[in-house]
C-alpha cells in the first residue's frame, strides 16, 4: 500500500511539473509575442552570416566577441543601411506618385481609352457579357485611388512609426550578435533539454538553417536582381516612379508564379498604346530575355534543390506565409512547410510501415 501511494505521489508531482512547464512556456511566448518576428529575423540573419562569422573568428584567432562585433557591423553597413536608404527613397516616390494621381497628371485609364477609340469590337464583345468599358473605367479609377491612398497612408505611417522601426532594427542587430557568439551553445542546450531525441532535434535545426539560408540566398537575391534590372530599365526609359516600380517588381518576384511580369507587361502595353513602340519593344525584350531568365538561371545556381519541396508546396506556403505574416512570410512560410515535411518524414520512418 505505501508503495502504491508513493507511485501516485510521484505521478502527481510529475504531472504538476509538466503543467507548470507548459504554463510558463506559454506565458513566456505570450510575453515576447510582439517581438517574435524580431527574434526570428535575428536567428535567420545569424544562420545566413554564420559562415562569415566563422571566417572572421579564425582571422581574429578565436575571439568570439570581436568576431561577432565585426560581423554585426558588416551586416549593418552592407544590409541595414542600404535597406534604410532605399526605404526612405521609396517613401518619397510613393508620396510623389500619389500627388500626381490626385492631380490627374497620370492617365490611369489609358488602356480602356485605347479600347474605346481603336477597338470598338472589343467594347461590343464586352457589352454582350454585360460589361462596359465605362464600368471598368469607374472600377479601375476606384481601385487606383484606393491603391494610391494606401501608398500615401503607408508612407505617412512609416514616418510616424520610425521610432518603432528603429527599435525593431536595433533589437534584430542586438540578437544577431548574441546568436552569432552563443549560437552553438544555444543549439546544444536546446538539443539536450527538449525530450524528443537528439537525432530528431538536430535534424530539425539543420532543416531550419538549410531552408532559411536557401530561401533568402536564392529567392531574395533573385528578386533583388529582377527588381534592380526592371527599375533601371524604367528609369532609362523615363517612366515615372521607376524606383517604386522596381521595388514592386522585386516584391512580386518573391512569388513563385507571375512575378515581375505583372508590372513590366502592362508597362509595355501602355508604351505601345501611347505610340512609344521602341520603348515597348525594349521592355518586352529585356523583360522576357533578361528579367524572365534571371529566375531560371540564378535560382538553381543559388538554391539548387536544398529545400527538397515540390513547387506547389513552395507556392502555397509562400502565399500563406505572406497572407499570415506579411512580407516576412516569404521566409516563414516555406520554413514551416519544410519543418512540417521533416516531422512527418520522421514519423513515417520511426512509426510508419506497411501493414502486414
Amino acid at each position: 500500500m505505501p508503495l502504491e501511494n508513493n507511485m501516485i505521489i510521484r505521478k502527481v508531482k510529475r504531472n504538476i511539473f509538466f503543467i507548470l512547464v507548459a504554463l510558463t512556456t506559454f506565458a513566456f511566448f505570450w510575453l515576447i509575442g510582439p517581438f517574435i518576428l524580431t527574434v526570428f529575423w535575428g536567428a535567420v540573419l545569424a544562420v545566413i552570416f554564420f559562415p562569415v562569422y566563422r571566417r572572421i573568428r579564425l582571422w581574429v584567432r578565436g575571439r568570439d566577441s570581436l568576431a561577432g562585433a565585426i560581423t554585426t557591423l558588416l551586416v549593418v553597413l552592407f544590409v541595414i543601411v542600404p535597406f534604410t536608404l532605399l526605404t526612405i527613397a521609396l517613401v518619397n516616390q510613393a508620396m510623389s506618385l500619389y500627388q500626381n494621381v490626385q492631380a490627374g497628371d497620370i492617365n490611369t485609364t489609358v488602356i480602356l481609352d485605347y479600347v474605346d477609340e481603336r477597338l470598338p469590337r472589343v467594347s461590343e464583345a464586352l457589352s454582350d457579357f454585360g460589361v462596359s468599358t465605362g464600368d471598368l473605367r469607374t472600377r479601375l479609377n476606384t481601385a487606383i485611388g484606393q491603391a494610391s491612398q494606401f501608398l500615401a497612408t503607408w508612407a505617412i505611417g512609416f514616418g510616424g512609426s520610425i521610432v518603432n522601426i528603429i527599435i525593431q532594427f536595433t533589437l534584430v542587430i542586438y540578437l544577431l550578435y548574441f546568436f552569432l557568439v552563443d549560437g552553438w551553445n544555444i543549439q546544444r542546450t536546446l538539443v539536450d533539454t527538449i525530450p524528443m531525441g537528439d537525432r530528431r532535434e538536430r535534424a530539425l535545426f539543420e532543416r531550419f538553417a538549410l531552408v532559411a539560408r536557401a530561401t533568402l540566398k536564392g529567392t531574395l537575391i533573385v528578386a533583388f536582381v529582377q527588381g534592380a534590372i526592371g527599375g533601371i530599365l524604367f528609369a532609362v526609359l523615363g517612366i515615372p516612379a521607376a524606383l517604386l516600380w522596381g521595388v514592386a517588381m522585386m516584391l512580386l518576384a518573391l512569388l513563385p508564379v507571375g512575378g515581375s511580369a505583372i508590372v513590366w507587361v502592362p508597362a509595355a502595353i501602355i508604351m505601345f498604346i501611347q505610340g512609344n513602340v521602341a520603348s515597348g519593344i525594349i521592355i518586352v525584350v529585356v523583360g522576357s530575355l533578361i528579367i524572365g531568365l534571371v529566375d531560371n538561371l540564378l535560382r538553381p545556381l543559388l538554391v539548387g534543390r536544398d529545400t527538397h519541396m515540390p513547387d506547389w508546396v513552395v507556392l502555397i506556403s509562400t502565399l500563406g506565409g505572406i497572407a499570415m505574416f506579411g512580407l516576412t512570410g516569404f521566409v516563414i512560410g516555406p520554413t514551416l512547410a519544410a519543418l512540417f515535411i521533416t516531422v512527418w518524414s520522421m514519423l513515417g520512418q520511426d512509426y510508419g510501415g506497411k501493414a502486414p
